[in-house]
């Protein structure tokens, strides 16, 4: 696990990933790789034509890169410029990745457009931890700060340990519905709260099989007022 991805497109649901992380790389005291994806998408086409599309998408990667590396504490910023499907080149780095970070525009039901967004299939087939940051713009400053919280009653171990890893990391208390009792004692640093108690949430963590079907985790994934984590196996 060597960085944390970002999935950048230059519009500003992007630039509200790029906000969260660099949040994640200089907690984990990682190197961001910002990643841009580009293809012709009309059919055939002559080279010049095709030169000049990906000059274009070489600005955008260079653009996302400077806005990272001018808003950063020392924290080593790479590049990736594809040229090919952006939710496929993703699923490709996240085989090293520690973390996927990417925008979306909010999903429509899954998985019926799972193929269709970049977001949805990239948190359904990623092979490691994916938060989808929703909305536009950079993030706001929070007036206080809400918990980590996993929504499932019967959480599979790497969504928990992903909470807890996260919450330690933001000094954040945790609420879930599940008996934290034991994952609480591996982590004392880290306050449980009641979940009644759980509004305003900072982050919503997931196991990937249920950011893949209709349900309630479905539902937080399209609809979460918060960036949401998809963790573990599809």
């Amino acid at each position: 696990m060597n960085d944390i991805v970002l999935g950048y497109d230059g519009s500003d649901f992007s630039m509200q990933a790029l906000d969260w992380a660099l949040d994640e790389a200089e907690l984990r005291q990682l190197p961001l790789t910002v990643a841009h994806a580009w293809q012709w998408p009309y059919g055939a086409a002559d080279e010049d034509a095709k030169a000049h599309l990906r000059k274009a998408a070489e600005h955008v990667l260079w653009h996302g890169a400077e806005c990272a590396r001018s808003t950063s504490s020392g924290v080593r910023v790479d590049t990736d410029l594809h040229e090919g499907a952006a939710a496929q080149r993703l699923v490709e780095l996240s085989d090293d990745a520690a973390l996927i970070v990417v925008g979306s525009r909010g999903l429509s039901a899954l998985p019926r457009v799972v193929v269709g967004s970049v977001a949805g299939y990239v948190a359904a087939h990623a092979d490691c931890p994916v938060i989808v940051v929703r909305g536009p713009g950079p993030l706001p400053a929070p007036t206080r700060r809400g918990p980590i919280i996993v929504t499932s009653k019967d959480p599979e171990a790497a969504v928990l340990d992903f909470a807890f890893g996260e919450a330690a990391l933001r000094r954040l208390p945790i609420a879930s519905p599940a008996d934290l009792s034991e994952w609480a004692a591996r982590h004392p640093g880290v306050r449980v709260q009641p979940y009644d108690a759980a509004d305003h949430a900072t982050l919503v963590v997931i196991g990937r099989t249920g950011a893949t079907r209709h349900g309630a985790a479905g539902y937080l994934l399209q609809h979460a007022p918060c960036p949401v984590a998809v963790v573990g196996q599809a």
